[in-house]
């Protein structure tokens, strides 16, 4: 009970193949939208990669495979790992790989607010997006971040993300937080693989 599985969940190594590839993807924002979408689907599937390690870890602790305190250990590592300095690529690229970090920024402290359990089940997650916007427009992002986090939690327990309200966010870093809770979203609409206990199935071929 509560004994870390025989594989790690996200590695450095997994992180410094994905910013591999978006070196070599030569992405630039200027280009046609049609290739920048091609080019650009590594960002994507960037985040997506660490949100299903992220899932695979909430999924075992909801099982009692790890103890609170381990899960919340491994999203640690899974943060020092994926939101650290970068070594600049290309002033486009950077662009993109901010914009990753913060998505994840936001994505991660989701999962450790569920595991923590510090939000209401049944909170309005129209009131929680509507009150971290607010935090943000007054320049209390530590404020903002944490209604997001709220917001990510009860996504994580089966709500969704209002589509009206995400068509109406406005640009900044509550918007860019809430993009990683949507790839949570997504992750738990599109496989519920990460639910599946074989612990023989790491894959470094990233």
């Amino acid at each position: 009970m509560n004994q870390v599985p025989p594989y790690e969940f996200y590695t450095q190594k997994r992180w410094e193949n994905w910013l591999g590839r978006a070196r070599e993807s030569g992405f630039q924002i200027k280009e046609s939208e049609e290739e920048a979408g091609k080019e650009s689907a590594v960002f994507v599937n960037m985040v997506d990669d660490v949100i299903l390690a992220c899932l695979k870890v909430t999924a075992r602790f909801e099982k009692e495979m790890l103890s609170k305190e381990m899960a919340l250990e491994i999203l640690g590592e899974i943060r020092d790992i994926v939101l650290s300095d970068v070594e600049p690529i290309s002033e486009d690229i950077d662009l993109m790989i901010d914009s990753v970090q913060t998505s994840l920024m936001g994505a991660l402290v989701a999962f450790e607010c569920y595991v923590m359990g510090d939000y209401e089940e049944g909170a309005n997650i129209n009131e929680l997006i509507i009150a971290a916007v607010d935090a943000e427009a007054s320049d209390n992002l530590e404020l903002a971040l944490d209604y997001t986090a709220q917001c990510g939690a009860i996504v994580l327990k089966g709500q969704s993300l209002p589509e009206e309200v995400m068509a109406e966010l406005p640009y900044g870093i509550v918007a860019e937080w809430l993009d990683g809770i949507d790839s949570i979203s997504a992750a738990m609409v599109g496989s519920d693989s990460y639910k599946e206990f074989d612990e023989d199935d790491e894959d470094d071929s990233i």
